[in-house]
């Protein structure tokens, strides 16, 4: 398939398409429909097979639905899926043979963007050679070919290769399985002379080759998407450095979209009708902030012993508020999605983190970052427990949430209320909730607040968020707090808010695990990171995919977002860091060379402005990269949703520090 400016897609709900289908718009197979009834009575979907019987109740009787056997649904289902077939099995090899003669013929200029068509080609011919029960010859395409496919694919030609019967296609696999999607195509991206040079080359070999080159005319047209661009074809740097996706390149219509990526400004904070001095350890603090009764009129002053006192005055505005921010014209409308108004202690968190921001210095390259690494000792209490899974520290840095594999806990006993409530003085608390190991850890911003969700005033588990199929693999509270997300094995992102059970939205899109995810400055977006090697950016406000950037040749593990909020840093197995531009969806940088095996946590500095990166994996070392020389070499002139920009790729201009450990693996 090609389309030149639009990739239209229907927005027709299943049961809305079903219904044209069966009043005539397309005819619909009885045994297709047949499985779909039996599937909906096997998972006890009572109410959509109801519905769906009403629908066909002229097509398909009550005998058709006992009557058919488990046979009849395994092929139905492969039906759905099914690739046309050439009588000779042979050719396969033939045609994949001359697209590389092809490729490796072309122009210069052409091969680099028409190579990108070399793998899409050779799994969709293997798959059809399988579906067609061509075992042997499936078998000795796989050995021929396989070895010269891009390094990027290794691990799914594995998965590809396990496949060698019509009959494994039961058995769930993530490669089979999407490129088995009638719904998802590959997409390439080629100049118009590119493309224009491959149409003639198919054009060519269907006039003199009758029957054979109809092969690769069938899977271009119905399997890949060509998004066709005008103007210059890419160089070979511009072209690989955005490919290695599961499904090639993000088609451009995706990226068009508006993203307002500004700040808002912050909220105005009033102290109401009291000035708070403050000179007590946190615990004082805590208390206050637990206690909303205080309000007009009140006055609170503790003995000579204590060391907070709140003093009736005149309403005073927050000094740290004194110079107002001018409104961002990136920035979304404050009402764009509903946050509730701060409650009396988040005011109080919030002048006492901007008063503390003020006294931290400006970090650069001639004032570096102190770097502090935790030891958790005797981690493991009893012999069931694991090593830590993961770890989060709150933004004052005051608490240290870490998660362990606790599943064989008796959660049922008599005692394990009192569990969670003995040991009051100490500086350790224990959390006791889940079944199986904790993936995911995530401080709400007012810092009384923990996913699952845990309490800090009672230290109890308040509510169990329910509706990811499979596990969770990361959890992220948004800045302003109320809203938060999670990622999962199921292939989805949810949204969801503290006081509601069910997910406020569902981000779907990934073909594979969401392995991370983070929420932009302005809690309006959130990114997420997958094993199909691309990372999205979704509007919060309908769910919507507005960004689809591709780059990575590995699993991505972690995501920053810089602190303007334009840009959005990547990075993970692959041992690179991307960073990308939000507002025209283009890569800027790419920070390779720094890290030696695969990194798991980027951040940026804290503050107004980002000036430092600093990223860490399994080799042991936090390296730490100079954005604000980054930045100010940027021509953001170049950065038109139209335009190629140069890529940033200067690794040894931009890396201030490497500080290895004697044997941490950095997380």
């Amino acid at each position: 398939m090609c389309n030149d400016n639009d990739h239209n897609q229907s927005n027709g709900s299943g049961m809305d398409q079903l219904k044209n289908n069966i009043n005539g718009s397309k005819a619909v197979d009885k045994s297709q429909l047949l499985a779909i009834i039996h599937f909906l009575k096997k998972n006890e979907l009572s109410g959509a097979e109801e519905a769906l019987r009403k629908e066909v109740s002229n097509l398909i009787s009550e005998d058709d639905i006992k009557n058919i056997s488990s046979t009849d649904l395994n092929d139905s289902a492969f039906s759905s899926f099914a690739y046309r077939t050439e009588g000779n099995p042979n050719i396969y090899e033939d045609n994949y043979k001359q697209l590389q003669r092809f490729v490796d013929g072309s122009l210069d200029s052409y091969r680099h963007e028409l190579s990108k068509l070399l793998y899409p080609v050779f799994v969709h011919m293997y798959l059809e050679l399988v579906c067609s029960d061509h075992e042997d010859q499936a078998i000795s395409f796989m050995r021929q070919f396989k070895n010269q496919q891009d390094f990027v694919y290794t691990n799914d030609v594995n998965k590809l290769s396990l496949v060698t019967k019509r009959e494994h296609f039961s058995i769930y696999n993530e490669v089979t399985e999407s490129f088995r999607n009638s719904q998802q195509l590959y997409t390439i991206r080629l100049s118009r002379d590119s493309y224009n040079y491959l149409k003639r080359f198919l054009q060519d070999k269907s006039q003199t080759s009758t029957g054979k080159a109809t092969i690769l005319v069938n899977i271009i047209q119905e399997h890949l998407f060509i998004d066709v661009y005008d103007g210059l074809t890419r160089s070979k740097a511009n072209v690989e450095a955005i490919s290695g996706a599961m499904f090639g390149e993000a088609i451009r219509d995706t990226n068009k979209q508006k993203v307002f990526y500004g700040l808002m400004k912050e909220p105005e904070i009033k102290v109401d009708m009291f000035e708070m001095d403050i000179d007590l350890d946190s615990s004082s603090q805590q208390n206050f902030a637990n206690d909303s009764s205080i309000g007009e009129g009140s006055s609170t002053h503790t003995g000579s012993s204590g060391a907070m006192s709140i003093k009736k005055k005149k309403t005073k505005k927050d000094s740290s508020q004194a110079k107002k921010a001018r409104n961002d014209p990136n920035a979304p409308a404050p009402t764009r999605i509903p946050l509730p108004e701060l409650r009396d202690a988040e005011q109080f968190e919030k002048i006492r983190a901007r008063k503390e921001a003020a006294k931290v210095l400006n970090l650069g390259p001639e004032t570096l970052p102190s770097i502090c690494l935790y030891t958790l000792l005797n981690s493991q209490a009893n012999a069931h427990e694991t090593s830590p899974i993961c770890a989060e520290v709150s933004d004052d840095s005051t608490l240290l949430a870490v998660a362990q594999d606790l599943e064989n806990l008796d959660k049922e006993s008599d005692d394990v209320f009192l569990k969670m409530m003995d040991e009051h003085n100490v500086e350790v608390k224990i959390f006791y909730g889940h079944n199986g190991p904790v993936y995911g850890l995530s401080f709400s911003p007012c810092k009384d607040l923990l996913f699952s969700l845990m309490e800090f005033a009672h230290w109890t588990n308040v509510v169990v968020y329910k509706g990811h199929c499979f596990p969770v693999w990361g959890v992220k509270f948004s800045p302003q707090g109320y809203y938060f997300a999670s990622c999962s094995h199921d292939r989805t992102a949810r949204l969801w808010a503290t006081d509601n059970y069910s997910p406020l939205r569902y981000f779907v899109g990934h073909f594979t695990d969401v392995d991370c995810i983070q929420f932009h400055p302005n809690s309006n977006y959130i990114a997420t990171g997958s094993s199909d090697r691309s990372v999205r950016l979704w509007d919060c406000l309908n769910g919507n995919c507005v960004r689809h950037m591709t780059g990575h040749k590995g699993n991505i593990h972690t995501l920053a977002f810089e602190n303007s909020g334009r840009f959005l840093a990547s990075a993970g197995a692959d041992k690179r860091i991307l960073i990308w531009d939000l507002a025209s969806s283009h890569l800027v940088a790419d920070l390779c060379g720094g890290h030696t095996e695969p990194i798991y946590t980027l951040t940026f500095n804290r503050g107004t402005d980002a000036t430092i990166l600093a990223s860490g994996g399994l080799d042991n070392q936090v390296i730490l990269w100079d954005i604000q020389t980054l930045l100010e070499d940027i021509d953001f002139e170049e950065l038109t949703p139209t335009s190629t920009p140069s890529i940033k790729a200067k690794n040894e201009a931009y890396l201030l520090a490497s500080y290895p450990t004697k044997s941490t693996q950095i997380y």
